[in-house]
């Protein structure tokens, strides 16, 4: 993968600028949310959503009657956006100040996916993605179900990644002599401890899926 035109090609900060496949896809898994740009009847939206991703394909999903699915379905130009905070940059002055973080920008047009046995293979992709193994666990979707949802693919083919880390910048200079502490602040995703439905039933215990969640993400 790589910068296919000068919309994906990153200008500021160049030396950010990835365009390897790898690093692409590894930050859309990762991200539990991307923002979904697009422009209706001349107004621009940006909405949050959930997202996929199988193999050179990201996956789209929402109300099959919501604004997002029926303007790309019906081949509007679409940017999709997913970001991940590592950490606040501190610096001695406040110009410098900043964040570590990871992002993605993918531009194009998507398409309808329609065929029920795929819908099926994506929402399980869905599940999987937020919570490996549980789709094992839950009921799948009915035939209904599957009717008022609809899933985008779009073509991981325009795309390009933007990564900052390390400390702050403007160190090595006059402000290295001031007394202000500088250096960066970590952040991550922490999981806190399960909050049962108030109608379960008593005895049912948390499933495995959720037990393995709590692990990944240090509860």
């Amino acid at each position: 993968m790589k910068a296919r035109s000068s919309r994906t090609r990153v200008r500021r900060h160049p030396e950010r600028g990835r365009y390897g496949r790898e690093t692409v896809e590894a930050i859309l898994d990762e991200a539990l949310v991307c923002h979904v740009g697009f422009v209706h009847a001349g107004q621009p939206y940006v909405i949050p959503t959930l997202h996929a991703r199988a193999g050179g394909d990201l996956y789209l999903h929402g109300s099959s009657a919501s604004r997002m699915v029926r303007e790309l379905a019906a081949g509007a130009d679409v940017c999709v956006t997913a970001t991940l905070v590592d950490g606040i940059v501190l610096a001695r002055s406040v110009f410098d100040h900043s964040v570590n973080y990871r992002s993605v920008v993918v531009l194009g047009r998507a398409s309808l996916v329609e065929e029920p046995e795929e819908k099926e293979r994506v929402l399980e992709a869905f599940t999987e993605k937020l919570v490996p193994g549980r789709w094992a666990e839950a009921r799948p979707p009915t035939g209904k179900e599957l009717k008022a949802t609809g899933i985008l693919r779009m073509a991981l083919e325009e795309c390009s990644a933007k990564v900052r880390s390390g400390g702050p910048g403007g160190g090595d200079g006059p402000d290295a002599a001031l007394d202000v502490w500088a250096g960066v602040v970590p952040l991550v995703v922490y999981a806190g401890p399960p909050q049962p439905d108030r109608l379960l039933r008593p005895g049912i215990p948390v499933p495995p899926s959720v037990v393995a969640l709590l692990e990944r993400f240090g509860a």
